[in-house]
Formats: C-alpha cells, sequence, structure tokens
C-alpha cells in the first residue's frame, strides 16, 4: 500500500489521466477507434528528443557549455543573468523541463560555493519561469507544443513569429528581474568542483568517462529529431525513432530506460480521454460553446488546475483555432505550481536540498509567475488580434 501511494503523488498527472480514460469508458465502449485517438507522431517525436537530450545529459555536454559561460563570470548580477537565461535558452532546444533538470542542481551547487545561497529562492524561480517562457519558442521546446504543432499545419517559421513577441517580452520582464533582484558585487567561483550529472561524483570523472565520438552521434540524432519536426515530409518521424533506438541500443541501452515514459503514458490516457468526450454529442456541444472564441483565457485558466499539457490535449479536441490554444497553454505554464509540469521539477529539487525554503520558495514563485502571466495576457489582450 505505502508503494501505491508513493507512486499516486509521484506521478499524479499519469493517475488523474488514467482515471479518466477509464471512467470515460463506461460512457464509450472501447474498440479499434481507441487507437485513432492516440497521436502517434507526437509520441515518437517526443520520445526521441527525450532519448536524444538524455545521450547529451549523460555525456555531460550542457554542463560544460554551462561551465564555458560561467568562467567568464566577474559580478553576481552577471551570474544572476546567466543562471536564468541559460534554461530560457536550452528550453528552447531541448524542452523545459530538460533544462530545469539540468540547470537547477548545476545553479545551487554554484550558488553555494560562491556564498551566494541567499538568492537560490529568486534564482530558481526565475529559472523555472524562464525556462517555462523560451520552451514557447519553439515546436519541441515542450510536450504541448510538440503535439500542437503537429496538428496546425504551420511551418517552422509561422509558429516561431507567433510566439516571438511572447518570447521577447518575456526576455525584457527577466532582464528586469536580473537586475532588480541582483547586485553589483564580485564573486568568485571555483569551477573545476562542479558536478557533471550523471557522470560519478565530480568533473575529473566525468570527462574521463565522456567521449567526443559519442556526443557528436546524439548530435547528429538530435539534428535529426528536430528536421523531423521541422521537415515531416523528408525526415519521417518513424524512421527517425527506428534510427535512435537501433544507434541507442549498440551505443548506450541504460539511455532507453533513463527517460521519463511516464509523461508518454499520460498523454496516452489524456488521449483516450479527449478521444471519448468528443463522441458523446451533449458533453462536445458544451464544451465546443466554453472553447470557441475563448481559446487563450479557457486555456489560461484550465492549465492553472490540470496542468498545460493535459489542457492542451483536452481542448485541441473542441475548437479548430489551433494557433490560439498555443498561445494559451504557453501563457498557461505560468500561475500556480501544477501549471506546467516542469515547475515541479525545481520545486522538488530544492526541497531536497533546503526543505526548510520550500515554502517561501512556493510563495515566491507563484507571485512572479502570477505577475508574469498578467503581464504577457495583457499583451494578447491589447495586440492578441494584430499579432
Amino acid at each position: 500500500m505505502k508503494k501505491i501511494i508513493a507512486f499516486v503523488k509521484k506521478e499524479t498527472v499519469l493517475c488523474v489521466a488514467w482515471i479518466l480514460a477509464a471512467a470515460s469508458a463506461f460512457f464509450v465502449t472501447p474498440g479499434r477507434e481507441y487507437i485513432d485517438y492516440i497521436d502517434f507522431k507526437s509520441l515518437c517525436t517526443l520520445w526521441s528528443l527525450m532519448i536524444v537530450v538524455a545521450g547529451l545529459t549523460e555525456e555531460g555536454l550542457f554542463d560544460r557549455i554551462g561551465k564555458a559561460v560561467l568562467a567568464r563570470t566577474e559580478s553576481l548580477r552577471q551570474l544572476f543573468a546567466l543562471l536564468v537565461f541559460l534554461p530560457f535558452i536550452f528550453a528552447m532546444f531541448i524542452t523545459n523541463d530538460v533544462a530545469l533538470l539540468t540547470f537547477v542542481p548545476f545553479s545551487m551547487h554554484i550558488l553555494k560555493m560562491s556564498g551566494k545561497t541567499d538568492r537560490l529562492i529568486p534564482v530558481v524561480a526565475f529559472q523555472t519561469i524562464a525556462a517555462n517562457l523560451g520552451s514557447m519558442m519553439t515546436p519541441i521546446g515542450n510536450p504541448q507544443n510538440i503535439y500542437l504543432y503537429g496538428i496546425s499545419g504551420m511551418n517552422l517559421g509561422e509558429f516561431i513569429l507567433l510566439m516571438l513577441p511572447y518570447t521577447l517580452l518575456s526576455a525584457l520582464l527577466l532582464l528586469i528581474c536580473v537586475f532588480i533582484f541582483s547586485g553589483k558585487e564580485k564573486l568568485s567561483v571555483n569551477l573545476s568542483d562542479t558536478p557533471e550529472h550523471g557522470k560519478g561524483n565530480n568533473a575529473a570523472d566525468a570527462h574521463k568517462t565522456s567521449s567526443g565520438r559519442k556526443t557528436a552521434v546524439y548530435g547528429i540524432l538530435f539534428v535529426t529529431a528536430v528536421l523531423s519536426v521541422a521537415l515531416p515530409k523528408i525526415f519521417d518521424y518513424r524512421v527517425v525513432a527506428g534510427l535512435i533506438l537501433i544507434i541507442c541500443l549498440f551505443m548506450k541501452k541504460r539511455i532507453l530506460v533513463s527517460i521519463d515514459y511516464a509523461l508518454l503514458f499520460t498523454f496516452v490516457g489524456f488521449f483516450i480521454f479527449t478521444g471519448n468526450l468528443g463522441r458523446v454529442d451533449s458533453v462536445r456541444d458544451f464544451l465546443v460553446s466554453l472553447v470557441c472564441g475563448h481559446e487563450v483565457i479557457s486555456s489560461v485558466i484550465s492549465s492553472q488546475f490540470i496542468s498545460n499539457v493535459p489542457a492542451a490535449l483536452l481542448l485541441s479536441e473542441f475548437t479548430e483555432k489551433v494557433s490560439a490554444l498555443i498561445i494559451g497553454v504557453n501563457l498557461g505554464g505560468l500561475g500556480t505550481l501544477i501549471a506546467s509540469m516542469a515547475s515541479l521539477i525545481s520545486f522538488k529539487l530544492l526541497a531536497h536540498a533546503c526543505n526548510e525554503k520550500k515554502g517561501r520558495y512556493l510563495l515566491f514563485f507563484t507571485g512572479a509567475s502570477l505577475v508574469f502571466l498578467l503581464i504577457l495576457l495583457g499583451l494578447y489582450l491589447v495586440c492578441g488580434r494584430i499579432l
């Protein structure tokens, strides 16, 4: 029983997704149509990116890049800016959750070594906000973008232009926050003692076991996975996923079991639930009337309670204005802690390292995140029709 409770606490969204899927099956008899609900293209693309990014993380690539940048840092303001904008930029390419898994532990270690642990709460809070906002810029920045981009009919340029105004304003807001919550004092950080994730106990061990050849292979696979999103007619997602599977089987099998498969099964559960809802006429008519014409606001509000990935899957069944949903669920990742599941990653990491600070962190993060949400929503309400 304790194991079941622990699993439910850890994978609450997964459990909710499958409870809803099971409940909806009482109203729609299971059949071959259930298979049609599942967007295998989105699942394969997400799986491919997760595998490749896990490989690059295993080889310490992102840590080395972070260290190379931080080596040029001389003041607290520069350090604060780098720690916040690293996940903002990387989330565009490696997803928001991976960016946080990579840079939050790294940042906590850097702040401890530089004697600036008093800045831990604002740094981690703004890193989390930055990762959620940076990830909205590209179709591969987060799971809901991968799915919505696939059904939108947009090309890559159209998607980026849609989200560019919100991304630019987000960067400006983050920069303002850096100036408000940092200082100009000098600092010194010994980067030789920072750990690399997944590579032994210290950096020296990591460099002994990392392989430039493997990093290059993962890099090529990453580009191929991205091209399967940008140029699907040339790079078939099934071929790309098969290629990644075969190469990883020969190169490092452990990578194949290291990713978050719960996220993928969460998608499947919500695909079944939303698919069944769409086949109940009364429910479908109600949700269509509720969502149509209010896609952005509906997405933001629903994301606060069920997180933006399930919100994207649910609401996409009841409107054809996918571009408005893309804006809504990306902005909806701000606000409550569960609005974006990636935000829980930072909270868990901070609570594990400094449990006594989790209450203050939650208050600070929620307040800051809501301010960002209101400002970005203001941009949509003022300029949304023009943009």
